[in-house]
């Protein structure tokens, strides 16, 4: 049995690297060790379609070399694999294995096809957001501005937390469901307050976590989305909020929940807070009543996962779809209009494709708008309700929370992966992703819905400090989640939503968060480099990010041991950037649980500096 040799991440067997635009012509090279061979083809399948196979043609000065060139005009997700046929002798398929490199079988059954994303155009990047250094804030939790700490617009049947040191916790009822909304007194006037923190930080921008009005402390069950919610304050303080934050070259995404309302809204009104005859729930002629679909009226309908408390809105209805995102008197024109400067997108996977475009269309009538979705997995080829979902595409998102970055952060950083599995996880995603989408992506170390990170990482600091080292040096744009810099400890919601510890903050964290957001500020590798990995036996990973001039390189040590940076591989570096870093790193001992950052150019080392 003879060989087959190809590796996707070499430009020598594919060109370009990584996804492509619609359009444009992908060259595939193959080495083929075989005898009596009679064709070598690769065989491209669109999703759902046929394999169609494009033969490869024989290279007149090197024989064993097979190269072709496909236009593939359509964006999708496609995959593909080689075959190669010989005399008298079964044919040979060439799969995915692992990283760039393919597996060789005469089964085609076990041909694990590579991946090739095709997108429409490449989204935008605008200055603002591609320079961001974001910071994400739970508003309940993170700053009171009143005089005193007063506590406005409070609701009935709820409870306030005595101090902020008490620990959230939820209320059930003998249903198991939230009987109580539990709530600290957070409010706008308090980030207004703390901007001069933040700014002395390095952060740049603001993801807010929903901030209309709603019952619950979270807010992801709304119940007017033209209205702040009042225990936040009012308009005025909002208006004032974004003013100061455009004032000191700041800016601000909201959380966009329009998959689903509370069922207290003024759209549902279950509970009559809006009146005892208006909503859907209480009047079958209610301009809101075609927006829900109820299976039994009023009391059974869809909902978000099942809880009874989100009822699902139809997203086809053109009502719905016009009070969202249409020209005129919508929600997203409202607050645009007010100076937002994009929007995050609650549960995308749940909104449709055509609802997603619509909201993308609203924002591109305004300049320098971003649209980030919650999207928890590879979003190239995310497939939600048996459907495969474009995100990448193009003509809607404009990235996603990267999640696959997180968990590729803790499985490192915890010792679940090997450092050439994570080398080659990490390529993977970059390679799905065209190239602007993967570095509008918002990558965080946690959110609102997962552990805190320094509770993952079992209370070790020096391992958050290497994980805010990652994050800053990795492809996209840094969000900090509040109060991960102080040291806030937390486990699953609602621990991981603890108020801020003013005066108790852990500075060793926060120094190492504001001296990577000066980092980033400085090299433009990290906000627009190509990504490349370094192995240093089985101890050190190297994080490289390159220009066509200049290239960073962070070192990791995970290990709690001294470790020798020896033994280098290099995955998807130039040949001369190797050369550069061979010559930088040698001899080089790392102490243990450290990172060091050096940047260099094509000539020679501009700066060295160690954290």
């Amino acid at each position: 049995m003879g060989q087959i040799h190809y590796n996707a991440w070499q430009l020598e067997f594919k060109q370009p690297f990584g996804a492509l635009q619609a359009g444009n012509n992908v060259q595939f090279s193959v080495r083929v060790d075989c005898q009596n061979v009679t064709q070598v083809a690769v065989g491209v399948t669109k999703l759902d379609e046929n394999t169609v196979f494009y033969p490869l043609t024989q290279d007149e000065d090197e024989s064993d070399k097979y190269t072709g060139e496909i236009k593939i005009t359509t964006s999708g997700l496609y995959h593909y694999y080689f075959r190669v046929r010989r005399e008298n002798d079964a044919a040979l398929y060439l799969g995915h294995l692992h990283g760039g490199l393919g597996k060789e079988t005469t089964d085609i059954s076990k041909v694990e096809p590579f991946q090739l994303t095709c997108y429409d155009r490449q989204v935008p990047r605008p200055e603002w957001y591609r320079n961001a250094v974001f910071y994400q804030i739970f508003p309940d939790r993170f700053a009171n501005g009143n005089p005193h700490g007063e506590i406005d617009g409070k609701k009935p049947n709820t409870f306030l937390y005595a101090t902020t040191d008490d620990r959230p916790m939820y209320i059930y009822d003998e249903n198991h469901k939230i009987a109580r909304w539990d709530f600290y007194g957070g409010n706008l006037r308090g980030i207004i307050a703390k901007l001069p923190y933040l700014k002395r930080l390095g952060v740049t921008a603001l993801y807010l976590n929903p901030i209309f009005e709603a019952s619950s402390n979270h807010r992801y069950d709304t119940n007017d989305y033209l209205k702040i919610d009042p225990m936040l304050g009012t308009e005025e303080d909002f208006k004032m909020l974004v003013t100061m934050l455009h004032e000191n070259d700041m800016h601000l995404i909201l959380d966009g929940v329009f998959n689903h309302v509370g069922k207290n809204s003024r759209y549902f009104n279950a509970g009559h807070l809006y009146g005892e005859q208006t909503g859907a729930a209480n009047d079958k002629n209610s301009s809101y009543y075609e927006w829900f679909n109820f299976k039994h009226y009023p009391d059974q309908y869809d909902c978000w996962w099942g809880v009874d408390d989100l009822p699902t809105v139809n997203k086809d209805n053109p009502s719905y779809q016009q009070f969202i995102y249409g020209e005129r008197g919508s929600v997203l024109t409202k607050w645009n209009d007010l100076g937002v400067d994009g929007w995050r997108l609650d549960v995308a996977d749940e909104l449709p494709d055509d609802f997603l475009r619509g909201i993308r269309h609203n924002l591109d009538r305004y300049d320098d708008r971003i649209l980030i979705g919650e999207v928890w997995e590879d979003a190239s080829s995310k497939v939600s309700y048996g459907h495969r979902r474009p995100y990448v595409s193009g003509d809607n998102l404009y990235g996603t929370m990267n999640y696959p970055l997180r968990q590729w952060v803790i499985s490192l950083l915890n010792g679940h992966c090997d450092l050439i599995k994570a080398g080659e996880d990490l390529l993977t995603l970059v390679e799905n992703y065209p190239r602007n989408f993967l570095l509008d992506c918002l990558n965080n170390l946690g959110t609102h819905d997962t552990e805190r990170i320094l509770t993952v990482l079992n209370q070790s600091v020096p391992l958050v400090k290497i994980a805010f080292a990652l994050l800053f040096n990795l492809p996209g744009i840094p969000c900090v989640y509040y109060g991960d810099e102080a040291g806030v400890e937390g486990g699953k919601d609602p621990d991981n939503r603890r108020y801020f510890p003013w005066g108790h903050e852990n500075a060793e964290l926060q120094k190492a968060v504001h001296y990577w957001a000066d980092i980033r500020q400085e090299c433009e590798s990290l906000k627009e480099g190509q990504t490349g990995i370094m192995i240093a036996g089985n101890e050190v990973l190297g994080l490289i990010r390159y220009t066509a001039d200049s290239a960073t390189l962070l070192l990791v040590n995970r290990e709690n041991q001294y470790a020798q940076v020896r033994d280098l591989q290099f995955m998807h570096v130039p040949a001369s950037l190797q050369q550069a870093i061979e010559k930088r790193v040698a001899g080089l001992r790392m102490a243990p649980f450290t990172t060091r950052f050096t940047e260099l150019n094509v000539i020679s080392i501009m700066a060295d500096k160690d954290n």
